[in-house]
């Protein structure tokens, strides 16, 4: 398998973010890129985006609400990747590409505020669903918004509550078992010491211009894959969404 770069962006709506996202697929061409919260079904994806230039594109919605997408560069992936939906998949969240020696996922999990046991489902199976690719033999790239501050070092010390939804140890425990599935969170991999590395930031008071933040996006990849990533930054200077993308090269 030859090097390429995956790229994950919550772009919380994809319509208020078109030419933000345009620029920036303009200027570093990732060749898988997972986005989340596009908040539109397919036909009302702006038409220059709908069928992005270049790439194989999934767009998956309903409407002002959640939904994930999925684009593949033709250049570097050839064959047109096959889309499915896990059997978990409820409010357009999940979307994963076959790409022959490894699967890809674009992945929203609900941030648990309004119904926090269908998050606890959601992420349960999720752990299910990885345990079931790991055991088939099928390589892994796990790619978005999962809404879980994973260890306190994810949190600015002046959000640190451990009873917030995203920050509870069931939560917490949950992200563990899914990294117990022969996968890897590639950011803590390779920067194991950082406090500052944040996705997101609460839109107000200038949190992001402060870095007070949350890092609660994430690629995890199988541990084969992840050992071939030697960067994983943020694009803190992309967009005007409350994430930031995150960008990894595989070797």
């Amino acid at each position: 398998m030859s090097k390429f770069s995956i790229a994950t962006w919550n772009v919380n709506g994809i319509r208020a973010r078109e030419q933000q996202f345009s620029e920036w697929v303009k200027r570093d061409r990732p060749d898988i890129i997972c986005l989340q919260e596009i908040k539109a079904s397919p036909e009302k994806v702006p038409e220059p985006l709908s069928k992005l230039a270049g790439y194989h594109c999934y767009w998956h919605g309903t409407g002002g609400y959640s939904g994930v997408a999925l684009h593949v560069r033709q250049d570097a992936f050839a064959v047109a990747p096959t889309y499915s939906h896990p059997s978990f998949d409820f409010e357009t969240r999940i979307v994963e590409a076959d790409l022959g020696e490894f699967v890809v996922a674009s992945v929203y999990v609900p941030n648990g505020g309004k119904d926090f046991a269908a998050k606890m489902r959601f992420l349960e199976a999720l752990v299910a669903h990885a345990k079931a690719l790991s055991q088939a033999g099928k390589k892994l790239i796990l790619c978005g918004d999962l809404n879980v501050a994973h260890t306190e070092r994810d949190v600015n010390e002046k959000d640190r509550k451990p009873e917030v939804i995203g920050q509870r140890p069931e939560e917490r425990a949950l992200f563990d078992q899914l990294l117990s599935e022969n996968l890897t969170d590639v950011q803590r991999m390779l920067y194991p010491d950082r406090t500052d590395l944040f996705t997101w930031w609460a839109p107000w008071r200038n949190l992001r211009q402060r870095n007070i933040g949350w890092r609660i996006d994430y690629i995890l990849a199988s541990q084969s894959l992840a050992a071939r990533i030697k960067t994983c930054p943020v694009l803190v200077d992309v967009g005007s969404s409350d994430h930031a993308p995150v960008v990894a090269v595989v070797e």
